[in-house]
């Protein structure tokens, strides 16, 4: 990914929390079909025994041929919010229409899980992951007769991330003031996007001071 050094970031602990908050990623390998993608919900590991930089678990249908012969590194995108920012909103001339966004790519080798005690521990994590947080969390029952079914029907996997690479492209590049103005009217958008991208500006404003 291009990152010019005033977009990027490095912190760990956030790159972790923005792909846990943006989980559904694409994971992108290259095989004997050539390059291929699929939209996917990746669940984060972190931990010693998930390496300096954590572990991706995921699954995906047997059916889906990506799995098959993956050859060297696979990249997981993780995508946040993003919006079109228009040179009208800085009230000055010279400026040009850009687009503000955060990302991470996950670059790793994949390892497959496709034994019923590995499948089982990935379902486990993932149900955990989603379900957790509602309020009336849905049950995984491990023994309903639709389980074994289902377990044949998936592949398993394992990333261990070698690298991240994160951007949030806020308009680092421009004085605090047109920033100050882009932030203030992406929250007026119809959009949720927008918005979204105007708290992260803001937030990024507030540390900055």
């Amino acid at each position: 990914m291009y990152v010019p050094s005033a977009f990027a970031e490095a912190d760990l602990p956030t790159l972790h929390d923005f792909m846990r908050r943006h989980s559904f990623a694409v994971l992108a390998s290259r095989g004997p079909a050539g390059l291929v993608a699929s939209h996917l919900p990746l669940v984060l590991e972190d931990g010693p025994d998930a390496g300096p930089n954590g572990r991706l678990l995921g699954h995906m249908a047997r059916a889906n041929t990506q799995w098959k012969g993956v050859e060297g590194e696979v990249l997981a995108i993780f995508s946040g919010p993003h919006a079109y920012v228009s040179p009208s909103w800085y009230e000055e001339e010279g400026t040009v229409p850009t687009w503000n966004y955060a990302a991470v790519h996950a670059y790793g080798t994949l390892e497959l899980v496709e034994d019923r005690d590995g499948l089982l521990d990935i379902l486990r994590r993932s149900v955990a992951a989603y379900e957790g947080p509602r309020p009336e969390p849905w049950r995984f029952d491990e023994s309903a007769p639709h389980v074994e079914n289902m377990l044949r029907a998936i592949v398993g996997f394992r990333i261990a991330i070698t690298r991240l690479e994160g951007k949030w492209k806020l308009g680092q590049n421009h004085p605090e003031g047109r920033r100050r103005k882009a932030a203030l009217a992406l929250a007026v958008q119809a959009d949720e996007d927008s918005r979204a991208v105007a708290r992260i500006m803001e937030e990024r404003l507030r540390g900055a001071r």
